[in-house]
Formats: structure tokens, C-alpha cells, sequence
């Protein structure tokens, strides 16, 4: 079973940056894609963002233009930098690893952006 290990998140105001980090607990094979999810209270968890292993990357429409994603594939690693966040962003985020057709899932970590 891969564990993957999230980092990063915290309390920050409106208009300032993080970055997520997510790495499994060992280097793994026949991963496909790579990302995160989001899920703040009393709403469904949603995709922010995507990464292929041939680097072809989507956003979702709440985040375009202010995150980008990268992986590094020699650690089986996922990054999220998030710039300008907004009260909206405020969620836990999710990173997963798709392999074989299944998603291994991080623990969550939880991002705050006060106004």
C-alpha cells in the first residue's frame, strides 16, 4: 500500500501564495496521472488540478491562471503552487496518484485564506 505524504498547507490572507507538496512513501511504477482535489465543508470534493506522466496538466475553472501543477516523477511527487488565494480557496486538499485505473489518496491537508 502507497502512502502519500502531504505537506504545505496552512492559515494565510487573501491574496497570498502556498505550495502543496505530496510525495509517496516510496518511488512507485505505472502511475498515469497525478493531482489534487479539494473538499470544503458541506460542499462535494472537487478536482483543482491534474498531471499526466507526458506532463499534460488541467485546472479547474476556480483556479486557472493562479495554480500550477508539477510533478517530479523520480519521487512520485506532486506540486501545487497557489497564488493570489481568495477566501473561496479555503478547503482540505487531496492529492492522488492514479495507477492501474485506481486513486491512492493523501491524508488531507487543510488550506485557510482569510479576508
Amino acid at each position: 500500500q502507497v502512502q502519500l505524504v502531504e505537506s504545505g498547507g496552512g492559515l494565510v490572507q487573501a491574496g497570498e501564495s502556498l505550495r502543496l507538496s505530496c510525495e509517496a512513501s516510496r518511488t512507485i511504477s505505472g502511475v498515469t496521472g497525478m493531482g489534487w482535489y479539494r473538499q470544503a465543508p458541506g460542499n462535494q470534493r472537487e478536482l483543482v488540478a491534474a498531471i499526466t506522466v507526458s506532463g499534460e496538466t488541467r485546472y479547474a475553472d476556480s483556479v486557472n491562471g493562479r495554480c500550477t501543477i508539477s510533478r517530479d516523477a523520480r519521487k512520485t511527487a506532486v506540486y501545487l503552487q497557489m497564488n493570489s488565494l481568495k477566501p473561496d480557496d479555503t478547503a482540505v486538499y487531496y492529492c492522488f496518484v492514479r495507477r492501474f485505473g485506481n486513486n491512492s489518496w493523501g491524508q488531507g491537508t487543510q488550506v485557510t485564506v482569510s479576508s
